[in-house]
């Protein structure tokens, strides 16, 4: 062994005592007790400065989780870290989520002029995708090219994911594209930053690729894929997901599990994804609010208290996420008594500091029941200034229920926090056309067109034998426009007749009465499930997804077209599920 390691010194037990690392080992305290046993008796022995020994340490250290200063110190007994130390330590850091310790070594590597490998890139580019760091991570890929690692396929599967995760999926997409090989790691890393960053259509697309060339999927694939059918409401090929799931006897795991319920919940099937709950045979707290979550999109609101109930007793403990989810159920299905106890549970019993959205959610709940008073009370007991989504609550409850006076004070005030977001303008414009304020309409119109702000654009998709299509508002793109608009303006003809009265203040009010129906009959919405009656047989119920809240002249016509049409048809805006059946809707008018 002595002649493995070259001549070593013993130290005495004073320079032992007063080392550094002595120090380290002794603060570090019982968590490291084996480790500590073991370098004492390195250090004792005299291989203090071994690096095989000292390089197995520190595997072990991370391994354990180990303090950051008992590393540190390990790492600065070496005089001269070699090349193999250096890969060690930055593939280990990274591999245990310690980024910052990983780019540290990568930096000293650097600057001690050693040479990556295809293993330390892939590290320091996944530390720097943990750490959000994307200036770090552009220069580590500046280092790539440099040293010929350009089409390693490693180092090319960790930029996708770098590139993906930061938000910059078309980089991450040249790069995949460039891959002379693909794993199955790339193709899941490219469709989860497509999908993680809202373009689920695009995640469906390369998936289908990815099954045109033979690519195999897995477990991560599926994961990543249902995220995207959930997003779009592609449920069929969700529904096909969960099928070759079944087929080829893939494990049906707590985060698989989880997926298909949020892709059943979101797809409109609450039943069906209580259904795979119930098949879950183990469940994590993410599984049941991801379930209750589901309820209350849908207006289930007792079902989801019976669910939160259960799990209070046999379940996981409930976090924050599980009460933002079942208070919004509660303000979905007009709960209020049981919303109050809740929110008041969340600090007396669970010990939880109530967050914005846990306030967003009380001022919600009071407001779409009327109780305007207590829901601005509550506002101004918030200790700090409450965060624009609280005041934005407010103002829909006031349009709502038609307070003007206190609309356009919230308005304003929410002017004042984000002056540059068009939202809070269109909403006061409303309020003030609704109150017969024209003058002041106009007002508003005009610092929105002087400040170059345009409200959100609007879009419905549906989906029609597995493919998904998209319309916008007044949309003349699709091949079968002319078909789609006839067969539209026929629908709302019979809708006319059958007792429909357009809600013209659901548009812009500048504009005379006539051009305002004209707006409002080719919302996009009216366009989507046009097609869908059109493309698909009777008796077949017809979802579609909203990006921006229902108004209330599209919620009034749907009524009457699913009467019309014969029809059950579901539209899921950005706040909840509509189920529209013989002319009711299930959210009972309270949305």
């Amino acid at each position: 062994m002595a002649s493995f390691h070259g001549s070593q010194t013993t130290p005495s037990t004073a320079t032992l005592t007063h080392s550094p690392i002595y120090h380290a080992i002794i603060q570090a305290g019982p968590r490291l007790k084996p480790l500590q046993q073991v370098h004492a008796r390195i250090l004792v022995t005299g291989y203090g400065r071994s690096r095989p020994l000292i390089t197995k340490l520190l595997s072990f250290a991370y391994a354990a989780t180990s303090p950051v200063s008992y590393t540190r110190h390990l790492f600065f007994s070496i005089p001269k870290p070699d090349t193999f130390l250096f890969h060690s330590l930055i593939t280990l850091t990274s591999k245990f989520n310690f980024p910052r310790e990983s780019l540290l070594y990568y930096r000293r590597m650097l600057l001690a002029n050693i040479s990556s490998s295809n293993y330390t890139f892939s590290a320091a580019i996944k530390s720097s995708t943990d750490l959000m760091a994307f200036s770090i991570g552009e220069t580590i890929h500046c280092h790539v090219l440099i040293c010929g690692y350009g089409l390693d396929v490693y180092v090319q599967a960790a930029l996708v994911s770098f590139y993906a995760k930061s938000g910059h999926v078309r980089i991450a997409r040249k790069v995949f594209d460039k891959m002379p090989e693909k794993t199955v790691v790339a193709w899941n890393s490219m469709i989860s930053g497509y999908e993680q960053n809202g373009f689920g259509k695009e995640a469906i697309g390369l998936f289908y690729l990815m099954q045109d060339l033979g690519v195999k999927p897995d477990s991560s694939t599926f994961v990543s894929l249902l995220s995207a059918c959930a997003q779009v409401g592609a449920s069929g090929l969700g529904c096909w997901v969960h099928e070759y799931i079944a087929r080829n006897c893939f494990d049906l795991n707590v985060v698989l599990g989880t997926a298909l319920i949020n892709m059943y919940s979101r797809c409109g099937n609450v039943s069906k994804a209580r259904e795979i709950f119930d098949l879950m045979e183990e469940k994590n707290i993410v599984a049941w609010t991801a379930m209750i979550s589901g309820y209350g999109m849908h207006g289930h609101g007792n079902q989801a208290l019976e669910l939160f109930s259960e799990m209070r007793v046999r379940g996981p403990r409930p976090n924050s996420v599980t009460f933002v989810a079942i208070l919004s159920a509660c303000a979905h299905a007009g709960l209020v008594d049981d919303g109050r106890q809740i929110f008041a549970s969340l600090r007396q019993e669970y010990g939880l500091v109530p967050s914005v959205e846990h306030q967003v959610c009380m001022v919600d709940m009071l407001g779409r029941a009327g109780h305007l008073n207590e829901a601005y009370q509550f506002i101004k007991d918030i200790p700090k200034e409450p965060a624009p989504a609280v005041w934005t609550a407010m103002l829909g409850a006031c349009k709502m229920h038609k307070n003007f006076d206190l609309g356009v004070e919230v308005a304003e005030h929410l002017l004042s926090l984000e002056p540059e977001n068009p939202g809070h303008y269109v909403m006061l414009s409303n309020i003030y056309a609704l109150a017969g304020r024209m003058d002041r309409v106009e007002k508003v119109r005009n610092i929105m067109i002087r400040n170059r702000l345009k409200k959100e654009v609007g879009y419905s998709t549906i989906d029609v034998d597995q493919k998904v299509y998209l319309f916008s508002m007044g949309d003349k793109s699709h091949p079968e426009t002319n078909q789609i608009y006839l067969y539209l303006d026929e629908l709302m003809s019979r809708c006319r007749e059958a007792g429909y009265i357009p809600a013209s203040e659901s548009v812009m009010h500048e504009v005379e009465e006539e051009e305002r129906e004209h707006a409002l009959r080719y919302h996009s919405e009216k366009l989507a499930i046009a097609f869908g009656l059109l493309k698909t047989g009777p008796g077949v119920p017809i979802r579609i997804i909203k990006n921006l809240r229902m108004c209330e002249d599209c919620h009034t016509a749907i009524k009457h077209i699913s009467v019309i049409a014969d029809r059950e048809i579901n539209v899921r805006d950005r706040l909840r599920f509509h189920h529209f059946k013989d002319g009711s809707c299930s959210c009972g008018d309270y949305w």
